[in-house]
């Protein structure tokens, strides 16, 4: 089970005031990643990491599953395996292939949901890119505490979020609303995570 604070930034501006606050704090900054959705009962997809996704420097498979968000907290079952960035440009290309990559995930959607033999074939519903600031806490109660600054682009808007996955989200999500008023940045939480507004086609609160 992940479970994360999500908080909701209102746009670039405040996107870039927060990621000048915490740039001390800076552990990286992760190359734009495209995840490319393969289902929608539950989220499966390919991610590609890197500046080029015909060239990604890594892939992953996930699957997530019962996603919930209640008052900027996120659970969801999740699980991720590495994948050879050869073979998942190739079921990118044809995504009926990954039915065929001999992959826990894989069969697990296959025996719970019924996707990815020849009668429902893997589609791609398409995608959309994340680049992604990490950070560090190191002092106070948040110490320890490693932030993920997201901005995300999809055909129709960029979403902009704070995410920070714990074991204690009731003391995390205070030590970071009281970073956001610190630092000035407006906030809201999050009610629904990147994948349903990729599904819903706009962008969601």
């Amino acid at each position: 089970m992940e479970v994360e604070i999500k908080l909701r930034l209102p746009g670039a501006a405040a996107h870039q005031r927060l990621s000048s606050f915490l740039a001390p704090r800076l552990l990286r900054t992760d190359a734009p990643a495209r995840p490319l959705a393969a289902a929608t009962t539950a989220q499966r997809d390919v991610r590609l990491y890197g500046t080029d996704d015909r060239d990604p420097s890594r892939a992953v498979l996930t699957l997530k599953r019962r996603p919930r968000i209640d008052a900027g907290v996120s659970r969801v079952e999740e699980v991720v395996e590495p994948l050879d960035p050869a073979l998942a440009l190739t079921c990118v290309d044809n995504p009926a292939r990954l039915g065929a990559v001999d992959s826990p995930i894989v069969r697990l959607v296959s025996d719970e949901y019924g996707v990815g033999g020849d009668k429902a074939p893997f589609v791609c519903l398409g995608g959309f890119w994340n680049t992604r600031g990490v950070y560090e806490l190191e002092e106070g109660e948040g110490k320890g505490l490693v932030l993920e600054l997201d901005e995300t682009h999809f055909d129709f808007g960029t979403n902009y979020e704070l995410e920070c996955e714990t074991a204690e989200p009731d003391q995390a999500k205070e030590v970071l609303e009281r970073l956001l008023t610190v630092a000035g940045v407006p906030y809201e939480y999050s009610r629904s995570n990147k994948f349903a507004c990729f599904m819903a086609g706009k962008l969601l609160p």
